[in-house]
Order: C-alpha cells, then sequence, then structure tokens
C-alpha cells in the first residue's frame, strides 16, 4: 500500500515546522511572496523521515527528493560551512567540488550531533531554510530544474515540497554545477 501526502501551505501550518524553518519562511515570504503559496508541507511519520523509507512508502520520484548535507572544513585556523542540496540518487562530491568551493584543504561531513546542535533541527530534517549564517547554501543546478522537489522541514514528523527553482533563489543559495556525483 502507498501512502498519500496531505501537501498543505506550511506557513499555515507552523506546528510541523521546526521553529528556524518557521522564522526564515515568514521572513522570505515577507520579500517573495510566492513563497506563501509554493511551499508546502506534509505530516509524515518519523520513522520514515529517511529519504529511502518515505520514497518507498509514498511512491515519491527519488530524483524530486533532496538530500542537505551539512559539511566543514578549515583553512588558516578558520572554519567553512556549507549546506549541499543534491538529489537523493546522487551523492554531495564533498572531496572535490564542494572541499573546492570551500577553499580548503580537507571537507568532511559535520557529525550528527553538532549538525543538530548548530541547525536547531533534528536529524532527518535538516533544511536550508533556516541554518544560520555562517552555513553557505549550495544547491545542485540541476535541483533547480525539477518541480516539486522534496526536502526536510526541520523536523523529522513532515516534509516540505516546493519547486527546484524556488529553492534555487532562496536568500543566499549558491547554485553549483557538479555539485553530485
Amino acid at each position: 500500500m502507498t501512502l498519500t501526502l496531505d501537501w498543505r501551505p506550511a506557513l499555515d501550518h507552523p506546528d510541523l515546522l521546526a521553529a528556524p524553518t518557521l522564522a526564515a519562511l515568514t521572513a522570505w515570504a515577507a520579500t517573495a511572496p510566492q513563497v506563501a503559496d509554493e511551499v508546502l508541507v506534509a505530516q509524515i511519520d518519523p520513522d520514515l523521515a529517511d529519504t529511502a523509507a518515505l520514497v518507498t512508502a509514498c511512491g515519491l520520484d527519488p530524483d524530486a527528493s533532496v538530500n542537505c548535507v551539512l559539511v566543514a572544513g578549515k583553512r588558516g585556523g578558520v572554519e567553512r560551512l556549507a549546506a549541499a542540496m543534491v538529489r537523493s540518487t546522487t551523492r554531495a562530491d564533498v572531496n572535490h567540488r564542494i572541499r573546492t568551493l570551500l577553499d580548503v584543504k580537507k571537507a568532511s561531513f559535520i557529525p550528527t550531533d553538532r549538525a543538530v546542535a548548530d541547525s536547531g533541527m533534528e536529524y532527518g530534517g535538516i533544511t536550508p531554510i533556516g541554518l544560520p549564517e555562517p552555513y553557505r547554501i549550495l544547491v545542485d543546478a540541476p535541483v533547480s530544474t525539477l518541480n516539486p522537489i522534496v526536502i526536510g522541514s526541520g523536523v523529522r514528523r513532515s516534509k516540505l515540497q516546493l519547486p527546484g527553482s524556488l529553492l534555487a533563489a532562496y536568500p543566499c543559495a549558491e547554485l553549483v554545477t557538479d555539485l553530485a556525483v
């Protein structure tokens, strides 16, 4: 049996969003009114928060499911952070492309406990919408062509749906070619 998701305007359902995600969506909608209509949220079973489980249970297109990967590296003692948005059927090119973009010798995935602490979000629901300012938001170019995409909402009990082009237009987002392999 395939589950169906009930998509509704995210700003009308603040209980389904992490606090940083709600604050960022609210601020974004103030400058880009289409955000209120085009960013949707659906409640899910938290056990389905992982991409593979949700895709299987709900019959979603795996290419439309987009993962947020948090990465860090240092140069000259200064830490450089990024959130890479890549389709779930690919993987972020941390060792080459992201390392080069961050201009660091070595880039690594941020450990789970730190990712949760930095973001104020739940692991399995981390989204670029609401990440703190030191994070660069890197969006793999093919993501911007998909409509819709499904991303985290900041909590494990829901997901966001929006056009990939809207995610690419998120304040501070950087559209990057060859971010994924």
